[in-house]
């Protein structure tokens, strides 16, 4: 669609240049749901796609201390396309083609799955405990403050648009399951850095932001820089303890499983382990990312470049989706344990998404 306008602009015509021009930087997504025997090759092709567009503008969840509004993500543009569904049909003019697009891109947002649906990895379930801080504010209707921290996975690099970020997918999530709930989550991701980087801004970006969870994606650039797995898990020990006393529960993301990551496998091995132990010792939740991506591909069957864009590194659309679906059911499944008063002692917060 051509964004040149030759003509001046009238009132009426520059409200509907304004809104075509905002139209016309979103990226677009043309996802057709295909046969049951044809997910698969789909979701492969539609990867490729979604690795060829221009990446996002980095944003940011809303902070109470900042001021900064909190992303809505897919939600929000479900509800334009809600809008114009019961709109009469009339002539596409330069509003008409713009509200289309945002209805585009609202679609391919709420339909990521239907080709191939978000799947608990395979396997035996292991004991699951709590997040009993998060959960019971959310069971009791209170604000609550989620910090998304980590580097470029969790700033969302390889999204072909914010809303596909996991923490974005995870707050439109968690407002679905509780629309009646005041629930921010605040991306603090960093392109680049790992637990050296990371230990520096812990204060100002995550503490001072007094969370109710920390969800800590680390390891994957230690891996990739040939740092040592051991300094890092120090490192990482420290900062999971100033956390916890700030009161917050904590969730630790491990490396991806990606062409980039398992080419190192001894370094990835020891680094998945080590962050394992500490999430043992401090007794807090750790997120398994590196087997569950492990299983989509081994197990589900789901080729690499289906959930990995072309740098062999980061995660797409459906891999950040996903990881986030995981992520937030075990939230809200920690929040049903709760209030069906399951005793499990605050201290035990290890689990998977199984």
């Amino acid at each position: 669609m051509s964004c040149h306008y030759p003509f001046r602009l009238t009132t009426f015509a520059t409200a509907a240049f304004a809104l075509l021009t905002a139209a016309c930087v979103l990226p677009l997504h043309a996802e057709v749901a295909q046969p049951q025997v044809a997910q698969q090759a789909a979701l492969g092709d539609h990867a490729k796609a979604e690795a060829a567009k221009p990446q996002a503008a980095p944003t940011t969840g809303g902070s109470p201390t900042t001021g900064s509004s909190p992303t809505t993500g897919a939600a929000g543009a479900g509800n334009v396309a809600a809008v114009d569904q019961a709109a009469p049909a009339q002539p596409k003019g330069l509003t008409g083609r713009a509200i289309d697009k945002v209805k585009e891109v609202a679609k391919s947002a709420s339909d990521i799955f239907s080709r191939v649906p978000c799947l608990s990895p395979k396997g035996g379930a292991k004991s699951m405990g709590s997040l009993p801080h998060v959960a019971s504010k959310l069971a009791a209707g209170q604000p609550v403050v989620i910090v998304a921290f980590g580097s470029s996975s969790t700033d969302g690099y390889g999204a072909s648009s914010p809303e596909f970020k996991y923490p974005n997918r995870l707050a439109a999530q968690l407002r679905r399951q509780y629309p009646s709930a005041d629930i921010t989550v605040v991306n603090r991701g960093k392109g680049g850095e790992d637990a050296p980087e990371m230990m520096k801004r812990l204060q100002a970006e995550v503490i001072d932001m007094h969370p109710d969870m920390v969800i800590w994606q680390v390891g994957t650039n230690a891996v990739l820089r040939n740092l040592d797995p051991g300094d890092t898990a120090t490192m990482v020990e420290e900062g999971v303890k100033r956390i916890q006393e700030a009161g917050a529960d904590l969730v630790l993301v491990d490396p991806q499983y990606s062409p980039a990551v398992t080419a190192k496998g001894e370094s990835a091995g020891k680094m998945v382990k080590l962050l394992g132990r500490v999430a043992e010792l401090r007794h807090v939740g750790v997120f398994p990312r590196f087997e569950v991506m492990r299983d989509w591909h081994e197990k589900q069957a789901i080729p690499i470049d289906s959930f990995v864009i072309s740098d062999g590194l980061h995660m797409n659309d459906w891999g950040y989706a996903c990881f986030a679906q995981l992520l937030g059911d075990d939230i809200i499944k920690s929040v049903g344990q709760i209030k069906l008063g399951v005793n499990v002692p605050s201290d035990v917060r290890t689990y998977r998404p199984m």
